[in-house]
């Protein structure tokens, strides 16, 4: 089960790839100035994840009004994520959970995604600027999206 609210958030490090290479990215680093969203999904490159992405892309806008930083996070390398981020356009900051950290850590283990081995579930944290969950989601499938319209109040919620 998901890390719930109340619960504090793990401070994991994960890779991204910026123009000028591979980057650390520590979640930590958020605590005590912003709040942050991690968005947790399978893979690259298939539908559902896709849609979501776009989808919060599409509305990044209202989560930097409310003072939230928003991470997607995958097991996928940082080299793929980027290529998909290109293909489709996707603005959300994209980190490479390739080794488990993070999936471990938030409880979000999907122990095998379509016979490839284990991978995240689709996930939502909405984490406040003292480093407590204060939403979080679990979707049924890794094919059902999260509610967004939950997210939203719970992000602007924190103020």
């Amino acid at each position: 089960m998901a890390l719930q609210p109340g619960s504090p958030a793990p401070a994991v490090t994960l890779k991204t790839l910026t123009e000028t290479g591979l980057a650390d990215v520590s979640l930590g680093d958020h605590i005590g100035t912003d709040n942050v969203v991690l968005l947790f999904f399978p893979a690259a490159f298939t539908g559902v994840c896709t849609q979501e992405l776009c989808d919060v892309t599409a509305g990044l806008g209202g989560f930097d009004a409310a003072g939230a930083k928003v991470f997607g996070v995958s097991s996928d390398t940082p080299f793929a994520q980027a290529a998909w981020a290109k293909a489709h356009d996707i603005k959300v900051p994209l980190l490479s959970d390739r080794l488990g950290a993070a999936r471990e850590a938030y409880d979000v283990v999907l122990p095998d995604f379509i016979g490839m081995g284990p991978a995240n579930t689709r996930a939502v944290f909405v984490i406040d600027r003292t480093g407590k969950v204060a939403y979080s989601e679990q979707t049924a499938t890794p094919g059902d999206m999260p509610d967004m319209a939950a997210l939203d109040a719970a992000v602007k919620a924190l103020g």
